[in-house]
């Protein structure tokens, strides 16, 4: 059997399987997508070309983040979580993090294009980013908008790397590097181009706080 879905998750850890598609074979794809019956899933890495070849693509899909949506969201539950980006160029893995909120059931808020090279854009939208319950950054370049929220407000903040940026910013290693070495105590940091798993972090720091 080339597929084996992992139905017992949303018991174990409260979020169902995510199907990354990306090195699938497209029969794979459609086996996945019949053996899910009916059950809310959450597809990634899915190429345009690769979603419209599919026996059945699904109609909740978005091509800048190469995410769907399969039979639905989940329950909504409470919580306010805020995704944020330096520049206009990290949107493509902002929208994968808000999408994954949204497939977990909340209804997150986007503020993009905040990046330190204009701090007055930060001020502007730093108490709207105070009053949430966790804030996903996502900075490529240098990333120094992490350090700053995580110098600025007192909730979780978790640092999305992106690979945008060219020559020094190395694919995204220079953003990924500074997260890791900033001084804001207590900053998460996610992995390059990685929204789905801030999403998913995020998801679960609400789900402790709710017990």
């Amino acid at each position: 059997m080339r597929v084996r879905l992992d139905h017992d998750r949303p018991r174990r850890i409260g979020q169902p399987e995510a199907i990354l598609c990306e090195g699938k074979a497209l029969a794979d794809l459609d086996a996945i997508l019949e053996a899910l019956q009916g059950r809310p899933a959450l597809l990634t890495r899915l190429a345009p070309e690769r979603h419209a070849a599919l026996a059945a693509p699904p109609e909740d899909y978005d091509p800048a983040s190469r995410t769907a949506i399969v039979n639905g969201c989940l329950p909504a539950r409470t919580g306010i979580v805020r995704v944020v980006t330096a520049g206009t160029a990290d949107l493509p893995v902002a929208i994968e993090a808000l999408r994954t909120l949204r497939f977990g059931g909340l209804s997150p808020d986007l503020i993009a294009d905040i990046g330190v090279a204009g701090l007055w854009r930060l001020e502007e939208q730093i108490e709207t980013i105070r009053d949430s319950d966790a804030v996903i950054a996502v900075a490529g370049m240098d990333a120094a908008l992490v350090s700053v929220i995580g110098g600025l407000v007192g909730v979780p903040v978790i640092g999305v790397p992106t690979s945008v940026g060219y020559g020094a910013a190395e694919g995204g290693r220079t953003a990924l590097n500074a997260m890791l070495a900033s001084c804001a105590q207590g900053v998460l940091v996610c992995n390059i181009d990685n929204g789905f798993g801030a999403a998913s972090a995020a998801l679960r720091i609400l789900a402790g706080r709710a017990r």
